[in-house]
């Protein structure tokens, strides 16, 4: 078995291969690439007629066990990370989202009604809202169906997850805050909120004058100041 030898020189390693002038023209061209080059591409900017196709064969060997590969896909060629090295170029970015005013709502009559089936939802809110409201709840895995009610019709119910509480620093459901402590923290005005809110009732009780408070605007944010608060730590 013979042994190529690597020759070092001023901290300089010399890979066995050497490079012709014309091969390093096409190394460079399709390096430089914004995409893919087909080979006649290539050839059109290079300063001699060779076989293109011969060179690339040559550099993707060479290539072949580098941190960066040589790679030809639907005749195209350009350079890849080497699949073994690409988790290393993975770039995470964190994009911060709110949550829609029927999202909040939703979460918040699911939060203190579960089970609850989706007609219960509107019947609460007193509006109908998008299949996409739950879809994007059910995403961040704050909910998922909890069984089907004993009905006619036999409706999906929601509930909420393991890491919903786990978002918002709670150890069970119980640790909610009560109308009276949403209260107390000067988020609602619980002398005008139905404490049915926590069981089987509506979010709004009507004042002598009819007039409703929207507590959905207090609720959303208790939610993003549990989201700014988890964002400092």
């Amino acid at each position: 078995m013979i042994k190529k030898k690597i020759k070092k020189k001023n901290n300089i390693i010399d890979f066995p291969s050497k490079l012709s002038s014309i091969e390093k023209e096409i190394e460079a061209i399709v390096f430089a690439a914004a995409e893919p080059l087909d080979i006649e591409t290539i050839e059109n900017k290079i300063s001699k007629k060779i076989d293109v196709e011969k060179v690339l064969l040559k550099l993707q060997t060479e290539y072949s066990h580098r941190g960066i590969n040589l790679v030809c896909i639907s005749k195209k060629w350009s350079f890849r990370t080497s699949p073994n090295l690409s988790n290393l170029m993975i770039k995470e970015k964190t994009i911060e989202k709110k949550l829609s005013r029927a999202a909040i709502e939703t979460l918040a009559i699911i939060v203190y009604h579960q089970p609850v089936t989706r007609a219960e939802i509107e019947e609460i809110r007193g509006v109908a809202f998008g299949t996409n409201t739950l879809e994007i709840l059910m995403e961040l895995n704050w909910v998922k169906p909890g069984g089907r009610k004993d009905v006619p019709g036999r409706p999906i119910q929601y509930k909420t997850t393991d890491d919903f509480l786990s978002h918002f620093n709670l150890q069970k459901l119980s640790d909610l805050p009560t109308v009276d402590e949403l209260g107390a923290a000067g988020l609602i005005d619980s002398s005008n909120i139905d404490n049915a809110i926590f069981g089987t009732g509506k979010f709004y009780k009507e004042k002598q004058d009819n007039k409703k408070e929207d507590i959905y605007s207090n609720i959303d944010e208790m939610l993003n100041s549990t989201l700014d608060s988890e964002e400092k730590k």
